[in-house]
């Protein structure tokens, strides 16, 4: 048994990421300043500290504890956003993630686990995507990441912290025993918005182009369970236990499926039309955008087994459906 902390690990994905942890036997901490993370989120068998990483005094204070491994999910992350403030971006995203790495350098603890993302190759020279494809971002979300990924492999030769960057593509899905159930504040991906349409939370959403060389005229991205990013975050760390080495990986299904596709499989699974319109396509926002993960399975074993459209969509709605007799 080791033990983990897992900052953000009230949130979307770092929930998920909790209890892979916890079923795997660990004893897992949580840090949490809670501006996205939700209580209904919080595991009853994993330790709550409400903190921030930017107070760099509580970090301190937390890293007094002995943990054998850091995950660190505790990011801003919509890309649109991130091109109007990055100021904050900048002070969230590269300096919170300073704050943790100066913090652990003063511990026991050596082992850090990112949450990276597609975002930090940007527009797609070929498809799939691999790990040696350019890393050029064309956001400052993207920017971002890319940045804290050069000062982890800093931070590997001078302080030996090792590291595993997992560039993840589209998160999508709920735990399908329903053990989390918070829903996202103000979602900006996919299928929560079609979720939000046909609960009637939006009244329409926009489908933003239809003439892209895609079958369909919709834009294709890899969407991948978070059950299979939380199942890889912790194959990372017992990868960097067994090798001492630092990693760089996408985490995705090598496929990719339409807007339109998501929403057809919605209409499927929940029997309700979703109310959509076809608006102008966004800047920047390329036809098709899909990567292969054969390094992750080559050096961990993992691959991506619960992605199916199917199942991305109904573990979602089932959550959805939760949420709405709750309430």
């Amino acid at each position: 048994m080791s033990t983990i902390l897992i900052i953000g690990g009230a949130g979307y994905i770092g929930s998920h990421v909790v209890l892979e942890f916890l079923n795997a036997g660990h004893e897992v901490s949580v840090l949490d300043n809670m501006s996205s993370g939700q209580q209904i989120n919080l595991q009853a068998q994993a330790k709550f500290v409400h903190g921030d990483i930017q107070d760099r005094m509580k970090l301190k204070e937390v890293f007094q504890n002995h943990y054998d491994a850091v995950i660190h999910l505790a990011a801003l992350k919509a890309a649109g956003e991130s091109m109007f403030v990055p100021d904050q971006y900048s002070i969230q995203n590269i300096n919170g993630t300073l704050n943790i790495l100066d913090a652990m350098s003063k511990s026991s603890c050596k082992t850090f686990i990112f949450s990276s993302s597609a975002a930090v190759y940007g527009m797609p020279e070929y498809l799939p995507m691999d790990e040696k494809h350019p890393l050029q971002p064309i956001n400052y979300y993207g920017f971002t990441k890319l940045e804290v990924e050069r000062f982890l492999g800093w931070f590997d030769q001078l302080k030996d912290i090792k590291f595993a960057s997992l560039r993840y593509f589209n998160a999508a899905g709920y735990d399908t025993k329903k053990r989390i159930k918070g829903l996202e504040k103000n979602p900006a991906n996919l299928l929560p918005i079609i979720l939000e349409t046909v609960m009637g939370i939006r009244p329409e959403m926009s489908v933003f182009g239809n003439d892209y060389p895609t079958p369909d005229g919709t834009c294709i991205r890899d969407y991948i369970h978070v059950s299979d990013l939380a199942i890889a975050h912790l194959k990372a760390f017992e990868s960097i236990l067994k090798t001492k080495q630092s990693l760089k990986l996408n985490l995705a299904t090598g496929k990719g499926f339409s807007v339109l596709d998501m929403i057809k499989a919605t209409e499927q699974v929940t029997g309700q039309k979703v109310n959509y319109s076809i608006t102008d396509r966004r800047e920047g926002d390329p036809a098709e955008l899909y990567a292969k993960a054969d390094l992750a399975k080559e050096i961990m074993d993992w691959e991506a087994t619960q992605s199916d459209l199917e199942n991305l969509v109904r573990s979602t709605w089932e959550v959805y459906k939760l949420n709405n007799i709750e309430q």
